[in-house]
């Protein structure tokens, strides 16, 4: 008989804020240990290391320092994810690909460096796509740029690494979290959207870590039942 996963040492990206703080206190409450990387400090006391995902070489170093603090790593969970709506003539070039370098770049960097430890613990990989990786919207070139090349990169991995770790790609759709307090009034949620608590988006990602070897949940949808941008 199986018996499910206990998660173990889980990095989050993203980790001080939003879906990536649920799942810190998912992990925490399993009895596992996460760690986590981010550009701000994590509310819970945890191991940390400061990085932007933009830049590929702080990433990697950083994963490195924390997996080898931590002894291992039993699972990554890429949260982190940023965005910057508005049309394609309209959001500055710079601006434009360093949502997608955070979200796509910054994802293959983490998971780069923590491959080499995930297969000695045959671990599991959950990224973070989005509905938006499935479907599109306007005024949001560089956002479904990035997830749509999460989903790519995943499928990807899961073929490349097949039985040496487990690959799983999140779906969420939109959760009540500050991913949207930075955006102009006309890009924010009304006060009335139909939005998912992201603490029941970490039980799902909690779900397909606890997935005994050799067993696997490859892609999960987790949104609210009204989701706008599902199906």
């Amino acid at each position: 008989m199986t018996t499910a996963r206990k998660p173990g040492t889980v990095l989050i990206t993203g980790g001080a804020s939003g879906l990536g703080a649920a799942t810190v206190d998912a992990v925490l409450a399993e009895g596992g240990r996460p760690v986590v990387i981010d550009r701000d400090p994590p509310g819970a006391d945890v191991l940390y290391r400061k990085a932007d995902l933009a830049d590929t070489a702080a990433t990697e170093a950083a994963v490195t320092e924390l997996a080898e603090e931590a002894g291992g790593l039993d699972a990554v969970f890429t949260a982190a994810g940023i965005d910057v709506p508005g049309t394609l003539d309209t959001v500055p070039a710079e601006v434009w690909e360093n949502v997608v370098r955070v979200n796509l770049f910054g994802t293959a960097a983490v998971v780069r460096a923590a491959l080499p430890y995930l297969e000695r613990s045959h671990g599991t990989v959950v990224t973070c796509a989005s509905t938006l990786g499935l479907s599109a919207v306007s005024d949001a070139t560089a956002y479904c740029a990035g997830k749509f090349g999460v989903i790519g990169f995943s499928r990807a991995l899961a073929a490349e690494t097949a039985g040496r770790i487990g690959v799983t790609t999140l779906v969420p759709g939109g959760m009540r979290t500050a991913f949207f307090d930075a955006r102009e009034d006309r890009y924010k949620p009304p006060a009335d959207a139909k939005l998912n608590d992201p603490r029941h988006v970490a039980a799902a990602v909690l779900f397909a870590l606890r997935q005994p070897a050799g067993c696997e949940v490859r892609e999960l949808v987790v949104c609210a039942s009204e989701e706008s941008s599902w199906p």
